[in-house]
């Protein structure tokens, strides 16, 4: 088999077969194959694209390019949630103790952010104490004896995946469908789950720039998981605003209590609950997603997601009295108002430049070497359909260091924008993709 061979026919357009897909992945990810190649054959995949089941063998094969954890011990079945980003995406740390309260095990691996703010284990490491090395036989007990467990992503999960992204970051082969959902895929299905439930983002703080191109990256990555033996559910929710107030740290661990305590923003407590009943029926702990919701929402008034959330802190090292004083979490050193001089309702806001001010201040990474600052951020005040008056705040700075609050203060006034009239109340989830279909709610 030659790579050579392999190239010209998907440049032709021709389906390779899974054996000349499990060639290609082995010998980019031994260094058999070069570079060149293998971006000679990404272009050509991004041009002719892939079939199901051409894009299904390749998340598999990168899926077997490294580890693949065995969750076999955990009792239950095990659904994982994973969210294609955005800013103020704060549902994982809601998720996590609020579908295991209800008796669906959760055993969760997560990474660190490169963008707005850090990835779920820098949140939650902003709580002192909280630690994320387990050995998997810690992991696997803490699952069965607490409900839920966090550890980080081993580097030697889908390497082949991190490779390829890589190579596809510099060659203008990033945007292609079938190498999106197989890179998202192929960690998802090492990772050891039984069921996968997606939250992809859609609007202008989101990967997926558009609904049309949302919804084909959910087809296909529902596809894959049904190829594959994995029972998959998409969720396509807006990220044309952020969601809820707080692009931060600790402020969104802070906002994520709030939540579990029944007090949060409504747009992520509403999301919460249909993510969270489609993680519920697909552990089969619920019939339907209404009967998943309402024990949900039982959980949620009773308390009970939130001492979950404290027994959960606690068997990972971390101070569960954060959830009671949250000053306890680390603290900025001011908080800036920031000002609109013009009066008028909300009737968009550029979530892309709330979340880069964000980053900015130095709630997230702008490399891969950048070091996270997990006291600032930024919290805002209004969101669409909001009425502004003049001088009134729109948001707080929450800021350590000032030499660019004058840079983020502008951003965030460019990044809203205001009508004479109320606008009509802004969509959050604009459909659902299962194995059935998909179903539109626009």
């Amino acid at each position: 088999m030659r790579m050579y061979d392999i190239i010209h026919k998907k440049r032709d357009g021709i389906a390779l077969s899974q054996e000349e897909i499990s060639f290609v992945i082995q010998g980019f990810t031994n260094d058999s194959i070069p570079d060149y190649q293998m971006a000679a054959l990404a272009m050509a995949i991004f041009i002719r694209g892939m079939s199901p089941e051409e894009t299904a063998h390749l998340t598999l094969a990168m899926a077997a390019s490294g580890d693949q954890i065995d969750l076999s011990q955990v009792k239950g079945v095990k659904v994982d949630k994973h969210s294609t980003g955005g800013v103020g995406d704060t549902t994982t740390l809601v998720l996590l103790p609020l579908v295991a309260s209800v008796g669906v095990p959760v055993a969760k691996m997560s990474g660190r952010g490169l963008g707005h703010t850090g990835g779920t284990i820098d949140k939650l490491e902003a709580i002192p104490g909280f630690s994320i090395e387990r050995s998997k036989e810690e992991f696997i007990e803490q699952v069965n004896s607490k409900g839920a467990a966090l550890m980080g992503q081993s580097g030697s999960i889908a390497p082949a995946d991190k490779k390829l992204y890589a190579l596809r970051d510099v060659t203008a082969t990033v945007d292609s469908i079938p190498l999106i959902s197989s890179s998202i895929m192929s960690k998802k299905i090492a990772a050891g789950a039984d069921a996968i439930v997606l939250d992809v983002k859609t609007g202008e703080g989101a990967f997926m720039k558009t609904l049309e191109g949302s919804f084909a990256l959910a087809e296909a990555m529902v596809n894959i998981g049904e190829n594959v033996g994995r029972h998959t559910i998409a969720v396509i929710s807006d990220m044309d605003q952020p969601l809820g107030y707080a692009i931060g740290n600790a402020l969104e661990v802070q906002e994520a209590i709030d939540t579990l305590r029944g007090q949060g923003p409504a747009d992520l407590t509403e999301l919460c609950l249909v993510l969270g009943s489609y993680m519920v029926v697909a552990a089969g702990v619920a019939g339907n997603a209404m009967e998943a919701r309402a024990k949900l929402h039982e959980s949620l008034e009773s308390g009970r997601a939130l001492e979950t959330f404290k027994t959960f802190l606690t068997a990972q090292g971390g101070d569960a009295s954060v959830v009671d004083d949250a000053t306890r979490l680390p603290q900025a050193a001011k908080k800036i108002p920031v000002t609109l001089p013009r009066t008028g309702f909300v009737s968009h806001i550029h979530a892309e430049e709330v979340g880069t001010g964000a980053m900015l201040l130095g709630a997230g990474r702008e490399t891969k070497e950048s070091e996270i600052d997990l006291a600032v951020g930024i919290v805002l005040h209004k969101k669409v359909g909001d009425r502004v008056e003049a001088g009134e705040a729109i948001a707080t700075l929450h800021v350590n260091d000032e030499k660019r609050v004058a840079e983020v203060t502008e951003r965030l006034q460019r990044a809203y924008e205001l009508s004479e009239q109320k606008q009509p109340n802004h969509r959050l989830i604009f459909g659902v993709v299962t194995q059935q279909g998909t179903e539109r709610f626009v």
